[in-house]
């Protein structure tokens, strides 16, 4: 069985240097695994790609998703938070959609990953 370890002991300075110089600010980190999180629960996922299918209300994605409009609006307001979603208001009603095409672009990008063979 082949092992995935590295034996040696000498540290590629250049390599590590290079590297270092360019890392992101530990608080970029932090925020970005924020933002996967936001992804790690299907519930949002579904959501999210019924947004980017179409714009939709709170009651249309209950119906879609037979859930209850307070579950829906909950996870609504964490993917408001994160900057995934938008709103607009049509008088009563709140329409919902993904905040912008990076969005989109993340969730294509994700389906791609998986359907590939």
């Amino acid at each position: 069985m082949e092992k995935h370890i590295c034996d040696c002991d000498m540290i590629h300075e250049e390599v590590v240097e290079v590297t270092r110089s360019r890392m992101q600010e530990e608080s970029e980190y932090l925020d970005l695994a924020g933002l996967f999180k936001m992804f790690g629960d299907g519930t949002r996922v579904k959501i999210l790609h019924a947004l980017e299918l179409n714009e939709m209300c709170v009651c249309d994605l209950a119906a879609l998703l037979g859930m209850t409009k307070s579950a829906i609006s909950h996870q609504l307001k964490a993917l408001r938070l994160s900057n995934l979603v938008k709103f607009r208001r049509d008088g009563q009603v709140i329409y919902y959609s993904l905040a912008d095409d990076h969005v989109k672009y993340i969730l294509d990008i994700g389906f791609d990953h998986i359907h590939h063979v």
